[in-house]
């Protein structure tokens, strides 16, 4: 009886463990993200390992942990990133663009929303055959920092969409990232001449306070005007035509529009199957407040005067 009794209690004991080891491994991940990487353009059997990059970014990104909270499998943010190698030398360094993609979870439904698509154009780093990626914010690497630099700016703005100025925390951790980065002198985390359509026009904006109109309209439009449609539909209208507003005040008070691209470019079709299902006088208000804020869509917009 003695023995079956130990025999049961370090059962329960190694049960109980690997229950635990499961969890941690699989509860509290931020993101379930999917990495594609395309090498056509570059050929040489040297390079044919390269394939390995998509699994070992695949892990680094979802199995890391990027904040102290716990998500739940549900609530990992879903997000595509679709990489094109555009040339190699031979010291295996790699040249890139990268589309970033975010889904976001539509409460009170089982639908997703687009969150926003980033592209960056000027992705250069180091891939050598058996590279092991590390986990480090204190260490510039221009494979992982570059990674870990759009994950909190990914993350940031997710938390935008559920809290308002959520994501304060991790475009300051981004931030922290890019001035790494910057002082390290590799291409691409510079201030370009021109066009500010790049990392640092990205960061500069999300951290700069006169944008925080923007930002507060972003939260508004997900969480009183999206999350609520299927509990008031009118009302959610109301909020969304309200956050457009708010979203349009910020727009004036401000001299680039990159982040008001990014937030159109990624709604304007949502936007506008929301807003057909109001009334004719609404349908109209709506239109002439998103030609206003967004004319590049409205040969979209039109559909709400039919």
């Amino acid at each position: 009886m003695r023995n079956n009794y130990i025999k049961l209690k370090y059962w329960l004991a190694f049960t109980l463990f690997f229950l635990l080891a499961a969890t941690e491994n699989t509860v509290g991940q931020e993101f379930n993200c999917d990495v594609s990487v395309n090498d056509r353009q570059i050929s040489g059997s040297s390079y044919e390992y390269v394939s390995e990059l998509e699994s070992d970014l695949e892990q680094y990104i979802n199995r890391n942990r990027w904040t102290e909270d716990r998500f739940e499998d549900h609530e990992r943010i879903r997000c595509q990133i679709q990489i094109v190698l555009t040339d190699v030398d031979d010291q295996f360094n790699y040249s890139s663009e990268v589309i970033f993609s975010v889904r976001r979870p539509i409460y009170n439904s089982v639908q997703e929303s687009s969150s926003l698509v980033l592209n960056d154009s000027n992705w250069q780093f180091s891939y050598p055959r058996n590279k092991n990626l590390v986990f480090d914010h204190l260490q510039f690497d221009d494979l992982t920092s570059f990674i870990d630099f759009y994950m909190y700016v990914l993350l940031g703005y997710d938390y935008d969409s559920f809290s308002e100025l959520g994501g304060t925390p991790y475009y300051n951790m981004a931030q922290d990232i890019f001035e790494l980065a910057r002082n390290s002198g590799q291409p691409g985390w510079g201030r370009s001449i021109g066009s500010q359509r790049n990392r640092f026009g990205l960061i500069r904006d999300l951290t700069n306070p006169n944008y925080e109109g923007l930002r507060e309209g972003i939260y508004r439009y997900h969480r009183h005007g999206l999350d609520q449609f299927t509990i008031d539909q009118d009302r959610s209208i109301e909020e969304v035509i309200e956050a457009i507003e708010t979203i349009r005040e910020a727009k004036r008070l401000t001299s680039n529009n990159y982040l008001f691209d990014i937030f159109f470019d990624a709604k304007h079709p949502e936007i506008v199957a929301l807003l057909r299902t109001a009334d004719v006088q609404t349908r109209l208000q709506a239109y002439n407040l998103l030609r206003d804020v967004d004319p590049s869509h409205s040969s979209v917009y039109e559909r709400l005067q039919n």
